[in-house]
């Protein structure tokens, strides 16, 4: 055959029509292909509350669980912050997957990014009661505190405790009252609150605390119990949750479902291993506590490892009706994602 310039138009359009078929019989995606993220970074902080992480870490369950959704061994990061608006930050500007904290900056952030990013919660990881101890011999109730105290928390207003220290003023003194105590509150990490109250050299008379700090201070001469959030909240109450953008979830939907998958294997093995648990938190925190007073905690009925948000509507109701919050939830389930919607949460 001559080849000439027709020869080659027809066999251009012989091509580009078989082409034609084969898209429209096997299909073609509209956008790019993406692959899902290679590397999974979460925020971890001290306290037997993150005891869930700390497993799926010493066992490398978000590895098993991703691979065993048919993708490659993911690098998993465990990154330290400051505090929970440098978490957020980062969440926020993509440089963190998963953070984690109290029902208060979960509800915060929940508020904040509604219609933009979207932050929800992943799921519950415990139910622990929050107690307020004191060094203060005077002090038998939230009314006896005065200029000459302060109150260490977390964060001033924003934290889960802080937020716990004002539902409890408005139970003390009255509707509208709740911020009665915050001018005796200072931001002071857990560890760093705890050496202040137990030196009794410092301006530091109390502290809002969560375990094992609070039960390290109560196991010192002269320090008692002001009150427990359960107490405050009426029953047992979600103390940390995890959470991340919308993005993460859609983006990544087989890497997400490996992390609550991971999450509920931790939950089953910590319930199911008391003992063993308690290793992996001294090992994992290089926990100094004696073995014995961390497995007595680990059996104490007030605590819960578990995926079910409880009583967090509490707090988001109340954080609406001070003006906390802009957004009003009807449900948990808001500002949870639909994975755990199936539990019997609150």
């Amino acid at each position: 055959m001559i080849f000439n310039r027709r020869t080659f138009e027809v066999r251009h359009l012989c091509r580009v029509a078989v082409a034609a078929v084969a898209i429209a019989v096997i299909g073609v995606p509209t956008g790019p292909l993406r692959a899902e993220v290679n590397t999974v970074r979460l925020a971890e902080q001290p306290g037997l509350g993150y005891l869930p992480m700390m497993v799926m870490r010493e066992f490398g369950l978000i590895e098993k669980h991703v691979e065993k959704a048919g993708l490659p061994k993911p690098t998993v990061s465990w990154l330290r912050f400051s505090g929970g608006a440098a978490m957020n930050e980062a969440l926020l500007s993509n440089n963190l997957d998963v953070a984690s904290g109290g029902v208060g900056p979960l509800v915060t952030i929940w508020d904040r990014t509604k219609g933009r990013f979207d932050v929800k919660g992943i799921a519950a990881i415990n139910s622990m009661p929050l107690y307020l101890n004191t060094r203060n011999p005077d002090i038998k109730s939230v009314k006896d505190f005065t200029e000459k105290d302060k109150i260490a928390l977390p964060a001033v207003r924003v934290s889960i405790q802080a937020v716990t220290l004002q539902i409890a003023a408005e139970q003390a003194f009255g509707p509208g009252k709740h911020t009665e105590l915050d001018k005796f509150t200072v931001s002071m990490p857990h560890p760093d609150a705890t050496a202040a109250l137990l030196s009794g050299q410092t301006e530091i008379t109390a502290h809002l605390s969560s375990p094992p700090f609070q039960y390290q201070q109560l196991a010192r001469d002269g320090v008692s119990r002001v009150l427990s959030s359960y107490d405050v909240m009426g029953g047992k109450t979600t103390f940390n949750s995890l959470w991340a953008r919308s993005s993460f979830r859609t983006e990544n939907p087989k890497t997400y479902k490996a992390l609550v998958d991971a999450l509920r294997e931790a939950m089953e093995w910590i319930n199911a291993n008391k003992e063993q648990a308690t290793d992996v938190f001294i090992k994992q925190s290089n926990s100094r506590l004696e073995r014995d007073f961390i497995l007595k905690m680990m059996n104490d009925p007030e605590i819960e490892f578990t995926v079910v948000p409880r009583n967090t509507m509490g707090y988001a109701g109340f954080m609406h009706r001070i003006g906390s919050i802009q957004n009003k939830p009807e449900s948990w389930k808001d500002y949870y994602f639909e994975e755990i919607h199936s539990e019997q949460g609150s």
